[in-house]
């Protein structure tokens, strides 16, 4: 298979508006397969949301076989594996936050789902507020959106999206459902 894959070295950082990453990029470079979580930022609508979508089988499949603890320490290689994947991607596509990168949802929401009761009420009110969060950026996940650039910035500001989450669910756990 012949790829056109962007070399991080060729690409400016200004790339034209209609350049759209395609599967065959994807596929070209492991960065960009992890990038765009094997394609599912290639989604035409809401690939960031699809991306979160991406963790849920993840997740299942990674919790069936794995002990907690390596579980999470796979997803501590998850985002330190994103890091390297959307800086070099970002820098490739020339673009340092491409709305396809998802794999920065993938994982924050792995995180999520580590420590969400295992019941489809709690994992869906766990996703809506994921992405409430991912979306509104409220303070101080704007603020550390837009400062902190590359590959760690791009990872980092879905860690405070999922930290609000996690938050929001242990506050409800807590304070109006403390029997269960």
């Amino acid at each position: 298979m012949t790829t056109s894959a962007p070399e991080t070295d060729n690409f400016s950082s200004a790339q034209p508006a209609s350049f759209r990453p395609t599967l065959d990029l994807v596929y070209s470079h492991p960065a960009y397969f992890i990038a765009f979580s094997g394609g599912a930022g290639l989604s035409p609508f809401a690939p960031g949301t699809v991306g979160t979508l991406v963790a849920f089988p993840l997740f299942w499949v990674l919790d069936y076989y794995l002990t907690p603890f390596a579980l999470l320490l796979l997803i501590d290689i998850f985002f330190i594996a994103g890091i390297w994947a959307c800086g070099l991607s970002g820098q490739a596509l020339g673009d340092p936050d491409h709305g396809g990168m998802v794999w920065d949802e993938t994982v924050a929401f792995l995180l999520v789902l580590y420590f969400t009761p295992n019941h489809w009420t709690w994992q869906l009110a766990a996703f809506a507020l994921f992405r409430l969060f991912d979306i509104a950026k409220p303070q101080p996940i704007r603020y550390y959106d837009h400062r902190i650039k590359g590959g760690f910035g791009v990872m980092f500001d879905d860690i405070l999206a999922a930290f609000f989450t996690l938050l929001c669910l242990a506050g409800w756990k807590a304070w109006v459902m403390p029997e269960i």
